[in-house]
């Protein structure tokens, strides 16, 4: 439990410092970064395999057809999640991406309910209620639909959900994950190239050598996260990533200088209450437990 803890607490103050590192490339466009993130993060991962010497825990992973197609629902997730970030980093919208990160505790335990039996209190029925209230207005206020923060908080809630599940070594995971979408990014290549639309390989030396270690930007935060949701309970993990989207909230105000407007302000007050009440549901519960 306690390692499980320091590697949630890693992963999430890695996710939510990241907007800097992807702003360095806000000149490329989302698809061809996300390109770069995969080639590299499966280079990286591969690396890390070859010097571990695992080649036989990887072919009994290849063996096994059940395990393979739940890494292919896991690797289609996380790259759209990849993707839906990356773009909506670069195009103005890093307050929405916090906004999608502090909603996906909550949608961890909707997917707790719905796919793995856990029944939560009055309590934590009313924390799921609030933050919803705080979507709907932001939904409102917009005029449209939040896709960039429902999108991400679903993608990688649904991600969570698919680790938690598997049976796999981080390692071998995130190695296979990568090599499931390698083809479609080489492809992607292939086209930007062919169309003469590659910005990448034009970056100055200093810039290029950074989006090449978006392999290991990409890959340690994600080792982290898979090693801690083999550990923890899938509702204790989402509350941990609120350190996350806490950091990005202040690097889009602070440092990329978004404005947050009063509705946006309250819907992040009533989604910190949702996670207060939770936080406090949760206790109760656990000392009824203790005492029963």
């Amino acid at each position: 439990m306690r390692k499980g803890l320091l590697y949630a607490i890693a992963a999430y103050t890695m996710w939510g410092l990241l907007p800097l590192y992807w702003r360095w490339f806000e000149t490329i466009g989302a698809g061809e970064i996300l390109s770069h993130r995969i080639v590299w993060s499966f280079v990286f991962v591969a690396g890390l395999i070859i010097v571990q010497r695992r080649g036989k825990e990887i072919r009994a992973i290849l063996g096994n057809r059940a395990t393979l197609l739940t890494l292919t629902a896991s690797s289609l997730l996380i790259t759209s999640n990849w993707l839906i970030f990356i773009w909506a980093v670069n195009n103005g919208h890093v307050i929405e991406t916090s906004l999608g990160y502090y909603l996906t505790p909550l949608i961890n335990v909707v997917l707790a309910i719905a796919f793995l039996g856990e029944k939560p209190t009055t309590g934590q029925w009313a924390a799921i209620a609030i933050a919803g209230s705080g979507v709907l207005l932001v939904a409102i206020d917009y005029g449209s639909f939040p896709w960039v923060s429902l999108s991400l908080s679903i993608s990688f809630g649904l991600y969570g959900l698919v680790k938690k599940r598997m049976r796999v070594d981080a390692t071998d995971g995130l190695l296979l994950e990568t090599a499931v979408v390698v083809p479609l990014a080489l492809l992607y290549f292939l086209y930007i190239g062919y169309s003469h639309e590659a910005h990448a390989w034009s970056l100055p030396t200093g810039t290029f050598l950074a989006l090449l270690a978006s392999g290991v930007a990409t890959a340690v935060p994600l080792l982290f996260f898979a090693r801690a949701a083999s550990r923890l309970p899938l509702s204790m993990l989402g509350f941990i990533q609120y350190i996350g989207p806490t950091l990005t909230l202040g690097l889009s105000v602070f440092v990329f200088n978004e404005t947050i407007t009063p509705v946006l302000l309250i819907s992040f007050t009533l989604i910190w209450s949702a996670l207060i009440v939770y936080a406090w549901a949760s206790v109760q519960s656990a000392r009824s437990l203790r005492t029963a």
